[in-house]
């Protein structure tokens, strides 16, 4: 594509994460609320996790379950210890995913493998579509190693942790929600334009320097989530930065369903997590 043609999706508005405490007490900035499910369809949470300060991360997240959709955790810098009730076990280290999928049921915890020293990440959730929240639970790692990079024409460098782009394949494509997630790297005065799939929700998180989105060059400071306008004519967005940035590009297909969440259910109906803390209480995930 000419970049000469290239248009721009442009920026809806501007979200600044929340401080919030989760798991063992946590601290993290809970940056896509449920407030925005509907609108960043099949995208139910983002958090961002960033401390040198042990006593921030150092309790992590006990044994805990989850039930209808996907967590994705990308690590930039520490360890995390994962384990689960299906005898999965894995170490997550800097510049690695861990794709699980919790479907019908699972029951892990993901634990700090260090005490001290930056703990700095992302995790997202990904709804499942109804016909599959009631699958077999699934759970991969993937080291840093083991996700495709690639140099844009622009000459910037893009890590691509799930969907295609620019004739690139990622470490993960599913069905259904179809999602892409990749991280971008700017140099200062650097700029990009990336093909986002029409029809897919898509957001713009930095979480380093400051970037400038869309054909109008809104500005975007760091921890600042840019949701992405749906204009039909669109191809993608557009990306600048002045001084350097680092950012998340996520985008994926909405499935356009009912959600009744009750913290870590995510169903279709209330009758359905009601059934999900029955099964959770009685030992049946």
């Amino acid at each position: 594509m000419n970049p000469t043609d290239f248009k721009s999706r442009e920026v809806e508005r501007l979200v600044t994460g929340t401080p919030v405490s989760d798991g063992a007490g946590v601290r993290l900035s809970r940056v896509l609320t449920a407030d925005l499910q509907h609108r960043l369809d099949p995208f139910l949470m983002l958090d961002e996790f960033r401390s040198d300060d042990p006593n921030d991360y150092l309790a992590g997240f006990p044994d805990h379950p989850h039930r209808g959709f996907e967590t994705v955790t990308y690590m930039l810098d520490g360890r995390m210890r994962h384990r689960d009730n299906a005898g999965n076990e894995g170490l997550l280290t800097a510049g690695g995913v861990q794709w699980m999928t919790a479907g019908r049921g699972i029951i892990h915890s993901e634990l700090p493998e260090q005490e001290d020293g930056l703990m700095h990440g992302f995790q997202l959730w990904v709804n499942l579509p109804s016909h599959n929240k009631m699958a077999e639970p699934g759970y991969r790692d993937i080291p840093d190693a083991e996700i495709p990079r690639y140099t844009s024409a622009a000459g910037n460098e893009v890590k691509l942790i799930a969907g295609q782009s620019d004739g690139h394949v990622g470490a993960v494509e599913r069905p259904d929600t179809e999602p892409l997630y990749l991280d971008l790297t700017l140099p200062a005065g650097g700029h990009e334009t990336l093909v986002i799939p029409a029809g897919h929700n898509a957001f713009v998180y930095v979480y380093q320097g400051e970037a400038q989105v869309g054909g109008r060059g809104q500005r975007v400071r760091q921890q600042q989530m840019a949701v992405l306008a749906n204009q039909p004519d669109a191809d993608g967005v557009t990306l600048q930065s002045t001084d350097g940035a680092r950012l998340l590009l996520v985008a994926g297909r909405p499935l356009r369903e009912p959600i009744a969440q009750w913290g870590p259910f995510v169903m279709n109906s209330r009758n359905e997590v009601e059934q999900a803390i029955d099964d959770f209480r009685n030992g049946r995930f």
